[in-house]
């Protein structure tokens, strides 16, 4: 099991290169930046990133088929990789931010990050490419270099069952957000299982990946009350599907989230403050990673008992903390206890 990072560009790059580094000092395998407009340019800042870092793997966690063709993916991950000596990952997802602004229109998500997939892979394998597919175009073209590795690993973010299983049929690992409880990795491990077998593949190929916001104090109370209103937001908008949330009974009601309306993505949490009353900690450790070391390390223990591989944190300051005070534990303390736990 690995630990991962997550770094989102609303900071200086000087910041975020220093949580990149201190990222791999506290032994994190990967540091993603994400593909979020309209924030700093993820693969720029994840140039700036390899330049100044030797172990981590590096990534866009997750760029998406429809703001960027797939062959300037192609190219952009081959340059990374090129730049960091082999150390370059690719996410990809269906996207979320950004296309109102952009006028761009999300056609068959699954479908496009399938075609994506294809079209990338044989790029990357130096081939040239006549590639008419439902969504994705590309005529008669290839890289105009040689990619230093054709199996650069290529992971699939989703939290519906055709991407998941999707995945499953192509992907080296799926990634999910939210997903914290242990009910989830089983709806998860189910469906990449079922699109791995459907295309002859063991489903034991793909790994299971964790995306989750995370905080860690010594106060666990404190450490949930800094994940609270992400989780109202997860819950107001319900933008992502969850395949347990409702039988596990951690759905808002139907008439609160009709309070809030039609909030724009790029509002954040402020919309949702109203639903906070009704976020118990119940749905926070459901869909998030907050408490003690001591509690993490054991709700991590019990995600990778049901599969999941490794997890990505996207860590939030506690009130009179930082965020680099959160990357700090997770790595010289949480995950040693996680590791001490599973070698118990």
């Amino acid at each position: 099991m690995t630990l991962q990072l997550l770094i989102l560009g609303d900071a200086p790059i000087e910041q975020m290169l220093e949580r990149a580094k201190l990222a791999e000092a506290s032994h994190f395998a990967t540091v993603w930046l994400a593909d979020e407009r309209f924030y700093r340019e993820v693969y720029s800042c994840l140039a700036v990133f390899a330049a100044n870092t030797c172990r981590v793997g590096l990534g866009p966690c997750v760029t998406d088929p429809f703001a960027r063709h797939p062959a300037l993916t192609a190219m952009a991950i081959a340059t990374l990789d090129e730049i960091s000596g082999g150390r370059a990952i690719l996410g990809i997802g269906a996207g979320i931010s950004g296309f109102a602004e952009l006028g761009i229109e999300r056609k068959k998500p699954p479908r496009a990050m399938r075609e994506a997939i294809e079209l990338i892979r044989a790029l990357l394998r130096g081939e040239e490419v006549d590639f008419h597919g439902e969504v994705v175009r590309f005529n008669n073209g290839r890289l105009s270099f040689k990619a230093r590795r054709a199996d650069i690993p290529i992971y699939v973010a989703s939290n519906g069952p055709l991407g998941q299983r999707m995945a499953g049929a192509l992907a080296d690992a799926v990634i999910m957000e939210a997903c914290g409880s242990v009910a989830e990795v089983g709806a998860l491990r189910a469906e990449v299982a079922r699109g791995a077998e459907k295309a002859g593949r063991d489903p034991r190929q793909v790994k299971l990946v964790a995306r989750l916001n995370a905080c860690v104090t010594a106060d666990g109370r404190a450490a949930r009350d800094t994940l609270r209103p992400g989780v109202a937001r997860l819950l107001g908008r319900r933008s992502l599907k969850l395949a347990t949330a409702e039988a596990e009974g951690l759905m808002l009601p139907d008439d609160a989230i009709a309070s809030i309306g039609d909030a724009p993505y790029a509002a954040g949490v402020k919309p949702y403050l109203p639903l906070l009353p009704l976020v118990s900690d119940r749905h926070v450790d459901a869909f998030t990673l907050g408490g003690t070391v001591e509690q993490i390390a054991a709700r991590v223990s019990a995600l990778r008992r049901a599969g999941i591989d490794s997890i990505i944190i996207r860590p939030l300051a506690p009130q009179g903390g930082t965020v680099e005070d959160v990357i700090q534990i997770f790595g010289t303390k949480v995950w040693p206890a996680v590791e001490a736990a599973t070698t118990a």
